[in-house]
């Protein structure tokens, strides 16, 4: 019984003192994991670091050389510049980069092309000084990059509830996916968003209330100097209301310049016009102020029949170049999806 006694005490000791073993190689291999992943931030840092320092080089470069045969010269430039930044992990800046064909059919070319450059090299530049920036800079900074963010860390952030009225959504097709965004305003806290969605071409997308529609949701947003993007929390259900509060025409241009004084890469932001009155190529309102549509708006004759010349709230997506219209509301509170 002794002798059993003391190979049950040994067994056991030897089983705790396996355990401990165990335990701590398990601690290193989680220490490990925790040291790898370290290594690799530190690794695409540094990828991304030298590509945007190359980025650097080559907008000077452009700029020493001019930019009067770029219609000729400049797209294949584009297309391998944003090869080496996708090399370089800054998926971001190469997306830039390949939609910069855009402007060169437009008519006043020269200055969009500079003004695209600049905004380049003042991201490139940011994102090497980075670490004096303040937070949500530096975070926009680093989604613009190309950075990831991902969802859990995005939906473990305290989340904003609101009755949201849904005022517009488009889908745009984009490398064999088709990209859906709906844009949000809150009833109460008078914030702004914009769900985005992704589906290979073919497939439905996620289904979401149409324009017109009001919802009691929580939404969580993604970091940033001025957040706009959101992933849907929590869905309540929907809520009855009449058109969303918007905002003058007059208000609009202050707003801008608020959104781009945080986020100067910003090329799209959803409005709630109230009292817009629409015409052939802009937005007015009855103190003489308007705001011009985009280009591709063409005449709004669906807006136009709409209103009836009436005042009438209007949901847009502001461009750089001008006005998108997304969504009217009819005299009988109706949404009207334009």
């Amino acid at each position: 019984m002794r002798r059993w006694g003391q190979a049950a005490t040994r067994n056991a000791g030897d089983a705790e003192a396996g355990g401990a073993r165990a335990g701590a190689g398990a601690g290193i291999g989680a220490g490990g994991r925790v040291a790898a992943r370290r290594t690799q931030a530190e690794q695409r840092e540094s990828r991304v670091a030298v590509g945007l320092s190359e980025l650097e080089r080559w907008l000077a470069d452009q700029i020493g050389q001019g930019i009067a045969q770029a219609r000729q010269s400049a797209p294949a430039e584009w297309d391998d510049l944003a090869r080496r930044l996708v090399d370089a992990q800054a998926p971001g800046a190469a997306g830039t980069v390949t939609r910069l064909t855009r402007v060169l059919g437009a008519e006043d070319w020269p200055g969009l092309l500079l003004g695209e450059y600049a905004l380049l090299r003042l991201l490139a530049v940011a994102h090497r000084r980075a670490a004096a920036l303040p937070e949500p800079l530096r975070q926009t900074v680093r989604a613009r990059v190309g950075y990831p963010v991902t969802r859990e860390s995005v939906l473990a952030t305290p989340a904003v509830r609101d009755h949201w009225d849904v005022v517009g959504c488009r889908d745009e097709e984009q490398d064999r996916l088709v990209a859906r965004r709906v844009w949000l305003a809150g009833r109460t806290t008078g914030r702004l968003a914009m769900v985005l969605s992704f589906s290979p071409v073919g497939q439905p997308l996620e289904s979401f209330p149409p324009p017109g529609a009001t919802i009691d949701a929580d939404l969580a947003f993604y970091p940033g100097a001025s957040p706009l993007r959101a992933l849907l929390a929590e869905r309540r259900g929907l809520v009855d209301a009449g058109p969303p509060p918007g905002t003058k025409v007059s208000q609009v241009p202050a707003l801008i310049a608020e959104v781009l004084a945080a986020d100067p890469w910003s090329d799209s932001w959803p409005l709630v016009l109230d009292g817009a009155v629409a015409c052939l190529d802009g937005l007015a309102d009855d103190e003489g102020n308007a705001l011009p549509l985009h280009p591709s708006a063409g005449v709004p004759w669906r807006l136009l029949a709409v209103s009836g010349g009436r005042p009438v709230t209007v949901a847009a997506e502001w461009t750089p170049r001008g006005l998108l219209p997304l969504t009217v509301w009819n005299e009988d509170g109706g949404a009207v999806r334009l």
